[in-house]
């Protein structure tokens, strides 16, 4: 008889218990978990000059990069940062696939922390299955309340040290304990606190195949050369398990002895035999171990391999290729341009503001004047002092200024003059250049230009 209930058309996700695995890429893994995860955690408490040294201070629009203070006029340096960061990532997945996916991505580096933990709650891959379907009991509280206690005072304090980028570290610490905290500060806190928790903690797996938008076109940049995980298939197949006396070629098997040991290590839960998938997230622990199988069953290594489709056809691999040239020099071509106009860079920001409410006076003696707004910023740490003075009109010259102007480390002052010139020089529109000057041994200078309206000849 049929049922009348309408078909589910779906399938609750089934969680994934990645298998503990040892080995070259396991090991690299590691490292580059715990640099990464050290330097997300380290970087805020250090300090530069009396001051954190790596902070962003968005309210008062600086950004302080160890000794170098950045402003919003140096925004096209962040804009040629982030274009080399994703130039750089086209780059080595054309060579090597998901590298950035399986070794340094977020997403990875915090569900690896959180699977230690969980490891070390809960146990090993099968004891944590096995908890998972027994009926509560004190040992099962006990665990899972250790885990929950382990990530949520993780979860917390990777929302504090989030912010601690944003807000002097030391500062918001104390404002958190004694509840003096902003309203925004609490906010960010607790929300990357909680999207850590639930993306490392529960999401994890799913967040690379359903929500990273790189997922669905990294193979757009793939080609036959470029360098991924796969499976041996010639090799492998045909599948069979066998005890390690057993010659594969007289049993008429392949290397693979299918003990999917390759899929349970798996953090995405795929199986590697079945082709190059979308979900690969190249963390490489389904070659660690297949490789480990392999040393037992003394076959040799590299049945699972980073290779590329060339090579598993037995065809040439062409590591140098027209996308490769043409990635690696855009790349040294912007990082050159960034590194060298960092490297020029004067540290002082001129802006001039013309007063647009008279275009402008006349003054006894055939002298015209128009008035403007300096806003002159000291982007250097110490105080400096500096000479203003304004060229390209004969004669022209500044009017109620200062002949020297102090300003202290990282302060913007607004400075309000009065440019004159004689009638004579004067036709109509013309361009003149304002100029500050650090009266100090650097020699800095910057140059700003403007117009100066006077009467038509």
């Amino acid at each position: 008889m049929n049922d009348p209930r309408p078909a589910s058309m779906y399938e609750s996700q089934k969680k994934i218990y990645p298998r503990e695995m040892g080995g070259r890429f396991a090991n690299l893994s590691k490292l580059a978990t715990l640099t990464l995860l050290g330097l997300f955690y380290l970087v805020p408490w250090l300090t530069w000059d009396d001051r954190q040294a790596f902070l962003f201070d968005l309210p008062a629009r600086k950004f302080y990069l160890l000794g170098l203070t950045l402003w919003p006029q140096d925004f096209p340096y962040l804009a040629l940062l982030l274009i080399i960061a994703a130039l750089s990532l086209f780059f080595f997945t054309a060579l090597a696939g998901r590298l950035w996916c399986g070794f340094a991505c977020p997403q990875t580096v915090w569900t690896e922390a959180f699977i230690w933990m969980e490891q070390l709650t809960e146990g090993t891959r099968s004891q944590r299955m096995k908890l998972d379907k027994a009926p509560w009991s004190w040992n099962k509280i006990r665990r899972k309340a250790s885990k929950q206690f382990l990530w949520v005072t993780f979860s917390v304090w990777t929302g504090f040290t989030f912010v601690g980028f944003f807000t002097p570290i030391r500062e918001l610490g104390m404002e958190l304990i004694t509840l003096s905290a902003g309203g925004w500060q609490w906010f960010w806190a607790l929300f990357y606190g909680f999207a850590t928790y639930g993306n490392a903690g529960y999401m994890r797996e799913q967040v690379c195949k359903y929500m990273c938008p790189y997922a669905r076109f990294q193979s757009a940049m793939f080609d036959k050369d470029t360098l991924i995980i796969s499976y041996d298939e010639k090799r492998g197949e045909p599948r069979g398990g066998r005890k390690r006396s057993v010659d594969p070629v007289q049993a008429g098997l392949g290397d693979c002895i299918d003990c999917s040991l390759c899929v349970q290590v798996c953090p995405t839960g795929i199986d590697i035999r079945e082709g190059l998938q979308y979900e690969c997230i190249a963390c490489a622990a389904c070659i660690d171990a297949c490789d480990t199988v392999m040393d037992k069953m003394n076959y040799p290594r590299g049945l699972v391999r980073y290779t590329t489709e060339h090579a598993l056809k037995s065809e040439k691999t062409h590591v140098v290729r027209p996308r490769m040239i043409v990635y690696g020099a855009l790349l040294l071509v912007l990082i050159g341009a960034l590194v060298t106009s960092m490297a020029l860079r004067t540290p002082i920001i001129l802006d001039v503001i013309r007063d647009r409410n008279a275009l402008y006076r006349e003054l006894p003696g055939d002298i015209i004047e128009n008035s403007y707004t300096i806003k002159l910023i000291n982007q250097s740490n110490d105080s400096r002092e500096f000479k203003l003075s304004v060229v390209g009109v004969d004669g022209i010259y500044l009017d109620g200024i200062a002949d020297t102007i102090s300003i202290v480390g990282g302060d913007v002052m607004s400075i309000p003059v009065r440019a004159r010139a004689h009638r004579d020089s004067i036709h109509g529109i013309m361009k003149i250049d304002f100029v500050a000057e650090a009266l100090d041994d650097t020699g800095d200078q910057r140059v700003e230009d403007s117009r100066f309206l006077g009467p038509s000849p």
